[in-house]
């Protein structure tokens, strides 16, 4: 007699197992339930993700209905915020038939304008969605008692300590283990269940079997899930846990990434799993089991019932108008003639990240002056390395988290002999090493308590500096440890260095293919100005856990700081240059590239390794300095109004206090009202004044031979584009389920993510204060429309090659359009590798 056998045996009320399921099948679901789940980065690169990224081989309907059933969510804004759109005038009749033209959601969603109206001006409540069933909502409706909060709380307070990034001191015992094998290793130890009241808990821990996949399927025969309820149940589980189940999937992405496996997110299920076997047999004999027996035919139907299902389908043709409207707008803003060959020089090129916070300085830095050319391109600039500061022997990866870094860049001492540099590494260690020591000793839970009277009245000056922004500036961490002197030498280093059993640098062949890339990419092969800046991006902010989410997502939520030293070293080199020649790239012994970061908090732009640049460029680089300067005066003006700064205010000072604020909620407000993605030549869009909200991309298919770049485009910074679009749209529906809920609450856990207060589970995605100002969305709920000027068929031909480009386009999660010749959208992707004319 097997384990389960016994286990259902010794239940006053059971059901036969089911004998038609195979483990092989019940692990099979569970593998398809944890691909649902998005990955959740840490705070340390926290990156923008699509929370719905498991599911786009579903349509954006079916998803909606998936998620309604599932997690209770929403993937529409409250009916209002469409009411109010249509009683102002911005979505017109025309948007509605249209929006109705494109077909019914579902069958009985309303067909004519006029009732598509009437649905959204109605007053009529909006339907609650009944969820699936877990084995903790029905035990929380037998007895009164929140268990599928206290269950979440439970799992959450374990993995906090389990999966610590070093916050904590005293380290779980069991963190070596396995993530299940540590969970049973402490829940023996606990006695909170009991207490609350699930007596079986203990003896259930100690009968499940002890690997997760066994634990999962045993769970599976003993609450008898239907077959056909395997997917949707273990789903509808992680979703419970979802921040930590995403985090988990993180760790799974990430380990894919570089070839190896991850089992983390089954253990997690089984964790979960167990504790329903707990609950449903601690409170068998009280109606549990009846119970549980009536509900769980539930599971295998995702469908809402049929007056729930027609709201959802007016929900989403309203959502649909709110876009063709948009899309109204913005066509009718292009239609530039096309672009001419330049007459003359450029006094200077500026390539800055596709990030729609540039598109406003790059429209200030044009306004400023018409003799500088600006270029979008993904912030990591073609450079995918992993960078080590100094006196490190890991790094990040600095590149989309789609990729991996193919360089490993270490940084050294400009100008200092070995011995100096060694010595100053040795310091820098010891400097950290004595700054752990400290925080240790401050924040031990013996020594905080004799730290607070005769040390702690010392931080009171800092304290008050700090509250009125007027403390001095505190060195970035990338610079702690190091005397004035070095940090001012610190420098990427391309030349060969071991480092930990890795040889780091890159050799000449492999700096000129990257060049190559580089410049073909961003449609950059003649014409070169006197002076190319290079400008990634960062973002200055204190006290903000999320504070890398504002930092340039191309650079796997780093600056691109290094990224751009490292380029402009390669584009400068008289050696690359020569293997450019040979390759039909003419760079010009005058042009000088220089690398800057655009601080998109206060649109100062830095400019580093100024020493680098010779006599001869001297004034070049002053003028170009004065002009960023008076470019960054302008972007603040605009962005001023967003922030609540008024013109009577030194908007200038307003904008620069808010990044050393660290009471500040809203720094500054990141992508939101991102909506747009164009990929075409910047004449289409020079002038046009696109708010902030376009991601724009330098593309010349003329240039383009074989179509290369166009799949670079497509398969990369268009997916890149609709990760942090689709975050933003999420935080904005349902901030609920697919945000990160009120800023001001937050406690930040492990160093890896936030609660909400105190307890519950891991948060996802963005505060509500990233989203909202608290009297109307600054982030409006958009899928993001890509522009794109080529040829239709080398588009198709891209789609069809690539299964996650096609169920994107073809499931509804983004929108596809073609600029034709004239600089005007001419066609729109239809689905199934099909066009029809807009």
């Amino acid at each position: 007699m097997t384990l389960v056998e016994t286990n259902i045996q010794s239940l006053p009320v059971i059901a036969a197992p089911i004998r038609e399921l195979t483990a092989e099948a019940v692990i099979a679901a569970a593998k398809r339930a944890e691909h649902q789940i998005a990955p959740l980065w840490p705070l340390r690169t926290f990156v923008a993700v699509n929370p719905y990224l498991g599911l786009i081989d579903h349509s954006f309907a079916q998803a909606a209905q998936l998620l309604a059933r599932r997690a209770g969510a929403k993937m529409t804004a409250p009916r209002t915020f469409y009411a109010e759109a249509i009683q102002s005038g911005r979505i017109t009749d025309d948007d509605l038939a249209a929006a109705i033209a494109a077909g019914a959601p579902f069958p009985g969603s309303p067909a004519t304008v006029a009732a598509l109206k009437a649905f959204a001006l109605s007053r009529t409540p909006e339907p609650v969605i009944k969820t699936l069933p877990t084995v903790a909502d029905v035990a929380a409706k037998l007895t009164g008692t929140p268990w599928a909060d206290i269950v979440t709380d439970s799992i959450s307070n374990w993995a906090g300590a389990y999966f610590d990034l070093g916050q904590s001191y005293w380290r779980s015992p069991w963190a070596n283990l396995p993530a299940f094998a540590a969970w049973r290793a402490e829940a023996a130890f606990d006695r909170t269940p009991q207490v609350r009241g699930a007596r079986a808990f203990q003896r259930v821990l100690q009968e499940m079997p002890k690997t997760a996949p066994e634990a999962i399927v045993a769970a599976v025969e003993l609450l008898q899930i239907p077959a056909n309820g395997l997917e949707p149940y273990f789903h509808r589980l992680l979703l419970s846990i979802q921040g930590w189940a995403g985090y988990a999937r993180y760790l799974r992405w990430n380990a894919e990434l570089y070839g190896g496996q991850d089992q983390t997110l089954t253990d997690l299920l089984a964790i979960r799993l167990v504790w329903e076997v707990a609950l449903w047999r601690s409170f068998a004999r009280t109606g549990l089991a009846e119970a549980w027996q009536q509900r769980k035919g539930e599971l295998g139907n995702d469908q809402v019932d049929e007056a729930a299902k027609r709201a959802l389908g007016g929900d989403l043709l309203l959502q649909r108008a709110f876009e063709k409207a948009y899309q109204r707008q913005l066509f009718a803003s292009l239609g530039a003639p096309a672009p001419a060959a330049a007459a003359t020089r450029k006094r200077a090129q500026a390539a800055f990240c596709i990030d729609v916070r540039s598109e406003i300085f790059r429209r200030a830095l044009e306004t400023v002056t018409g003799e500088i050319e600006t270029i979008g391109f993904a912030g990591f600039f073609g450079f995918p390395i992993e960078y080590i500061p100094l006196a490190e022997t890991q790094g990040g990866a600095q590149c989309p988290v789609l990729l991996t870094p193919q360089f490993v860049i270490a940084e050294s001492v400009d100008g200092k002999a070995s011995a100096d540099v060694e010595a100053a590494i040795a310091k820098r260690t010891m400097n950290q090493r004595v700054a752990k020591a400290w925080r240790m000793f401050k924040f031990g839970p013996v020594s905080c308590f004799g730290f607070v009277g005769p040390v702690g009245l010392a931080y009171l000056r800092k304290l008050l500096l700090d509250t009125l922004g007027i403390t001095r500036p505190v060195p970035h961490p990338a610079t702690f440890g190091l005397d004035a002197d070095t940090r001012a030498r610190v420098k990427p280093s391309l030349e060969p260095r071991p480092i930990n059993g890795r040889v780091t640098g890159m050799a000449l062949e492999q700096r000129i293919a990257a060049a190559e890339g580089a410049l073909k990419a961003m449609s950059m092969t003649s014409n070169f100005a006197r002076i190319v800046l290079l400008a990634g991006h960062g973002s200055t902010t204190v006290n903000n856990p999320h504070a890398t989410g504002l930092d340039c997502g191309a650079c796997g939520g780093h600056t691109g700081e290094a990224n751009v030293r490292v380029a402009v070293q390669i584009l400068n080199d008289p050696a690359v240059r020569a293997g450019l020649r040979q390759r039909g790239i003419d760079i010009p012994a005058d042009t000088v590239f220089v690398a800057g970061l655009h601080d998109t908090t206060t649109d100062d732009v830095t400019i580093f390794d100024k020493g680098d640049v010779p006599a001869s460029h001297a004034d070049d680089l002053k003028q170009l300095e004065a002009d960023l300067a008076a470019a960054g005066r302008l972007a603040r003006a605009e962005r001023a109004a967003l922030l609540k700064i008024g013109a009577d205010d030194n908007i200038d000072q307003a904008v620069r206090q808010r990044s050393k604020d660290w009471s500040q909620v809203r720094p500054e407000w990141g992508l939101a009202g991102c909506a747009a993605f164009i990929a075409a030549p910047r004449e289409r869009t020079a002038g046009v004044k696109l708010d902030g909200r376009s991601f724009l991309h330098n593309y010349d298919w003329r240039q383009d031979d074989g179509f290369g770049v166009l799949e670079l485009i497509i398969t990369a910074p268009m997916i890149v584009a609709s990760w942090i679009n689709l975050q933003y749209y999420g935080s904005t529906v349902d901030n609920r389920v697919f945000g990160s809920g009120n800023k001001t609450l937050h406690n930040v856990v492990g160093t890896l993510g936030v609660l909400e207060g105190n307890a519950g589970d891991l948060r996802v995605g963005l505060p509500w204060q990233s989203v909202h100002d608290g009297e109307k969305y600054v982030h409006e709920p958009m899928r993001l429309h890509v522009l794109i000027e080529a040829p239709i068929d080398a588009m198709t031909a891209i789609i069809a090659k690539h299964e996650q480009v096609r169920q994107l386009l073809d499931n509804g999660w983004l929108y596809l359009f073609a600029i034709g010749e004239n600089g005007k959208v001419t066609h729109q992707y239809a689905g199934g590798l099909r066009w029809q004319a807009v």
